[in-house]
């Protein structure tokens, strides 16, 4: 977009070395809100220079970070905690204006967020060495954890703050610094999370932000001062992240995308599978790597499932984000609403049974906000696009097969394997089902079983391209490398004549 059409909206800039920095590429992207459908915001892209003026702040300041205290670094972080608590909702605010989620639904982020900050003050159990005695006659071998240095991570839409918040308070609490790349099209949340970092005590350089596009995100996968690269997003993103950042010699996780089954068994309580499918399906407008986009119905449950989602799916109130009686809002840009509005639109030429068609949805007084309403696939063959695709939207399919072994059979046939939930009464089905399913997250009567911030969040297959899982104990291995340090020191009794080192001789 030109600047004479953003010339009149507010400006996003960037954060580098403890301060805002205007934009001088003379690059610049629109930040509308999806309500309207109006440009709000003007956000500076980041030129190669600029990218480099951002590693070489927090190269700089990690000459001293690094170095400093483990007590130091959780005293900040608690600051930050108790910062961000308090600003829970402005940073809530910011999301929903720019993202469309609900306030409600952009607050559960933020508090997701937290479960990060406060297994980040807590550090110092995971950062833990381990110790040898007389491995040799008076050798000793330990074991450390390092910090790597400059750490980069590049951030998706859909959740402008918290999936910052799974990366940044780790590695900044292991010692590195940080140099956020957010999504161009809600950067407002990482701003506010910059200054309260520094109204923290954060020194200048540790934590940065760029804005930007793709020339961002290449110099920083070949910047040979980043240590490491940390992205969620698309699969073909993150297959394009770790192939290019490990062919420049960095460490990465690159997580991708999903297509997230739950297997509905006959004995299931079909009221709690049914509210779960809906919220997972369609909470946060779908736009969430952990939605349930695929509902494998087992047997003869499947017409009443369908029936039952159906119609609690009608119920849904839809509007602004800002409305508190709104319970989905809309999606981020207009091109994605039209992607969506695409799989349901084919699904018939397909082979689906279309029981709710969201296409054509408006929202009255907010005609030109990126709306889309809730659809609902059945019969869905594994052929459909609107299958095969990670659709990102409120789309659901269900599909139906006749056995527990079919169900898993096609589960694990998808090319993903981020989440994925069984509901069932039977625990020996449940735990079959846990073992055999081919994802990184099973839920057991739970629809997104997102990890708490103590276990690591990450999948399988093209859900995940890299060793490490993000947060948790992964988490701080992945911004830390170990040492292993073997030391033999002389006993102070076998010191040469003449030389007194302050110890009683007793023979």
């Amino acid at each position: 977009m030109s600047d004479t059409n953003l010339s009149e909206t507010k400006s996003v800039h960037h954060w580098i070395g403890g301060k805002t920095v205007e934009g001088t590429s003379g690059n610049h992207g629109p930040v509308t809100d999806p309500a309207t459908g109006a440009v709000t915001t003007r956000v500076d892209f980041a030129s190669v220079e600029e990218v480099d003026a951002a590693v070489a702040a927090a190269k700089e300041a990690y000459a001293t970070w690094g170095q400093s205290s483990l007590a130091k670094r959780t005293e900040i972080l608690f600051r930050f905690r108790a910062l961000l608590d308090a600003n829970r909702d402005a940073v809530a605010e910011l999301i929903t204006a720019e993202h469309g989620k609900v306030h409600s639904d952009a607050l559960g982020e933020v508090a997701r967020g937290l479960e990060i900050v406060d297994l980040a003050c807590g550090i110092s159990v995971q950062l833990k060495g381990e110790l040898s005695t007389s491995v040799a006659t008076r050798v000793d071998v330990a074991s450390i954890r390092q910090p790597l240095g400059v750490v980069a991570g590049i951030t998706p839409f859909n959740f402008p703050a918290m999936v910052p918040m799974w990366m940044f308070p780790i590695a900044i609490a292991c010692g590195n610094t940080f140099v956020l790349k957010p999504s161009e099209k809600d950067p407002s949340a990482s701003l506010k999370i910059a200054e309260l970092l520094a109204e923290a005590g954060l020194p200048d350089g540790v934590f940065n932000v760029l804005h930007g596009d793709k020339v961002a995100v290449d110099r920083l996968l070949e910047h040979p001062d980043v240590a490491a690269v940390s992205f969620v997003g698309s699969t073909p993103i993150a297959r394009y992240i770790h192939t290019t950042a490990a062919a420049n010699g960095k460490r990465v996780q690159a997580l991708g995308g999903a297509k997230n089954h739950m297997l509905v068994l006959p004995d299931a309580d079909l009221d709690a599978a049914a509210d779960a499918a809906v919220s997972a399906a369609y909470g946060s407008a779908g736009e969430r790597c952990m939605a349930i986009s695929a509902v494998v119905a087992v047997g003869s449950v499947a017409d009443e499932l369908v029936a039952k989602i159906k119609d609690r799916a009608e119920k849904i109130k839809i509007g602004p984000g800002n409305d508190p009686t709104s319970e989905m809002g809309p999606l981020i840009t207009a091109a994605h609403r039209d992607k969506v509005a695409s799989y349901v639109e084919g699904a018939a030429a397909d082979g689906c049974e279309v029981v709710l068609d969201g296409t054509g949805y408006t929202v009255e007084g907010h005609e030109n906000g990126h709306w889309i309403g809730l659809s609902l696939l059945d019969r869905v063959p594994t052929s459909a696009k609107a299958y095969q695709d990670e659709i990102f939207g409120p789309v659901l399919c269900v599909l139906r097969v006749d056995t527990y072994e079919e169900g898993l059979e096609l589960i694990n046939a998808s090319p993903f394997g981020n989440g994925t939930a069984i509901f069932t009464r039977d625990g020996g089905a449940a735990r079959r089902f846990q073992l055999e399913v081919e994802a990184g997250m099973v839920g057991v009567n739970v629809p997104i079983p997102v990890p708490v911030g103590y276990h690591s969040f990450g999948g399988w297959k093209d859900s995940l391209f890299g060793d490490h899982h993000i947060y948790g104990n992964d988490g701080t291995h992945f911004y830390t490398r170990g040492k292993v340090v073997t030391t033999r020191w002389p006993d102070p009794a076998d010191a040469p004549a003449g030389v007194d080192l302050g110890f009683p001789r007793n023979h």
